[in-house]
């Protein structure tokens, strides 16, 4: 249940002197957009409109064509609006969710760019970054998107500076990586408009006991993501992760952590059941996974990006790990794309 608190009087007295007209954010959800990204963001504002005792913050629910629009959930949300013309004060959040590029129409870029020139803030929460970026909206700005899109961002936008942060906030533009990114992004608003000592309220309410910020990263740290606390085993997949285009021999990454090419077999058996190279493949096969289901690039290129000398070497791998071939799995999101 939640608290009835009240603001801290030193809160409360700063509040009187605001303007009495609430900060409208205006979301914009783009067909199977993220449940969790959108309403973490509503129920922020919410909360905060009920731990002030006052309506510091509205919201208005769009779609491309004003009509009902579906969560990646499949939960049906009415909208009370199309593409309308905005207030120039309007905070505008578009939100996405899964196949993103498609839900990306020209009329959303045309309409974005349009309330974009009368100087509103835009922003893109989840995987909706890409659509901002679409729109030409981030040439030359910070950015974030989720881990999984980043591959495919980083290939298709490279006037963007893409970041691994929870959120960024460059300007006018604001991005997030998706999930409770929400969350810390409406902290840092309700803190920056209203107070830390609301905002603080705000993350009580939601049970939120660790607050983000800009300069945290989105994804878990090597060692918890595999499981595995060995320093010098971490670091040598971070150097893999972060060489997926010009892949490191195993002797030479050894060598960077103070190990012989034996030891860092061993390593690997030992906790990941496979070997370094092994390893290394799978991260680059990943890779190129992402970029054929969420890019237009050429196999070949694909290939190229991923460490692989001929597209017969990268086909061959693909198919003995994912037991297609990179050209079939580009026709079945194609074919995956195309229906109704």
């Amino acid at each position: 249940m939640e608290k009835t608190s009240r603001l801290p009087a030193q809160a409360a007295a700063s509040e009187e002197v605001r303007p009495d007209k609430p900060r409208r954010f205006v979301f914009l959800l783009l067909d199977k957009f993220t449940l969790l990204s959108f309403s973490a963001a509503v129920e922020s504002l919410r909360i905060a409109n009920r731990m002030a005792g006052r309506e510091l913050y509205s919201w208005r629910l769009l779609s491309e064509d004003g009509q009902t629009v579906t969560c990646s959930a499949g939960i049906e949300f009415r909208v009370d609006g199309g593409l309308e013309e905005l207030e120039r004060d309007d905070t505008i959040l578009v939100c996405g969710g899964i196949e993103v590029q498609k839900a990306t129409t020209r009329r959303i870029l045309n309409w974005l760019r349009r309330e974009a020139r009368k100087g509103s803030a835009v922003g893109g929460l989840c995987t909706a970054g890409y659509t901002l970026a679409r729109a030409g909206l981030l040439d030359g700005r910070r950015a974030t998107i989720h881990w999984e899109n980043q591959d495919s961002f980083a290939e298709e936008f490279d006037t963007v500076q893409l970041t691994k942060s929870v959120f960024v906030i460059d300007g006018n533009r604001i991005t997030t990586a998706g999930g409770t990114a929400s969350i810390d992004l409406m902290l840092r608003l309700i803190a920056e408009d209203h107070g830390a000592d609301l905002a603080n309220l705000v993350a009580d309410q939601l049970i939120y006991s660790s607050i983000r910020t800009d300069q945290d990263i989105q994804r878990l740290s090597v060692p918890t993501r595999i499981g595995v606390r060995h320093p010098k085993l971490a670091r040598v997949i971070q150097m893999m992760e972060a060489n997926i285009e010009e892949p490191v021999s195993p002797s030479l990454l050894a060598s960077e952590v103070g190990l012989s090419t034996r030891q860092l077999e061993r390593l690997f058996r030992r906790y990941l059941n496979r070997s370094p190279k092994r390893y290394y493949m799978e991260l680059r096969l990943q890779k190129a996974r992402n970029l054929l289901m969420q890019t237009d690039m050429s196999v070949i290129n694909v290939a190229l990006a991923c460490g692989f000398a001929s597209p017969s070497h990268f086909s061959k791998c693909y198919r003995a790990h994912y037991n297609t071939t990179p050209y079939r799995e580009r026709g079945t999101q194609a074919q995956r794309h195309a229906e109704p």
